[in-house]
């Protein structure tokens, strides 16, 4: 027969205290992310929302780096943007634009931007939908930038000068179509 020995009392109140403590600190963790909008556990906890409505207006909250993000649909497939004031175009970068079924043109040199990771060459394109909210975009000119480490898709000026209006308030962007 083989006997086996039991973990005693201490055993198991020692790992329910350490159990204990892992709890407090993941719960201290997402307490501090939720006051500090900007530390990376704050940004790791936030995600890109859908725009809200709100009548005829679509409203998009700020995120906790302090920029608004938008779920958007490009050509029918869900695409995360960041809505910049300070871009001319629209753009998102190669692997969106084929995963979307944008075409990028390949005539001419490109056409150089100045972004804020500096200069690129960027094929133009159309695309055939944008929709965020209650605004629908059709044939829309937009810039292919080629595929770098920080693959951010962007709305520009192109876009948002269609709008009858937009407007920050606090921490929501509000788009009249």
């Amino acid at each position: 027969m083989v006997s086996g020995k039991r973990p005693g009392l201490g055993t198991g109140m020692r790992n329910v205290a350490y159990l204990g403590l892992l709890v407090a600190g993941l719960l201290t963790v997402v307490q501090f992310a939720g006051s500090n909008r900007t530390s990376d556990a704050a940004l790791w906890l936030d995600h890109t929302r859908e725009a809200s409505i709100e009548g005829d207006e679509t409203v998009i909250a700020m995120r906790a780096d302090g920029h608004f993000w938008v779920k958007a649909q490009l050509n029918g497939e869900p695409v995360d943007f960041m809505i910049d004031t300070g871009a001319t175009y629209t753009t998102v970068p190669q692997s969106v634009a084929q995963r979307t079924g944008l075409a990028a043109s390949q005539n001419g040199e490109g056409r150089l931007l100045d972004t804020a990771n500096g200069t690129v060459v960027a094929r133009m394109g159309l695309a055939r939908s944008l929709c965020l909210g209650t605004i629908k975009a059709t044939d829309l000119p937009l810039a292919v930038l080629p595929d770098t480490q920080n693959e951010t898709s962007v709305i520009g000026m192109n876009l948002l000068s269609q709008m009858k209006s937009w407007r920050v308030d606090g921490e929501r962007l509000i788009l009249k179509p």
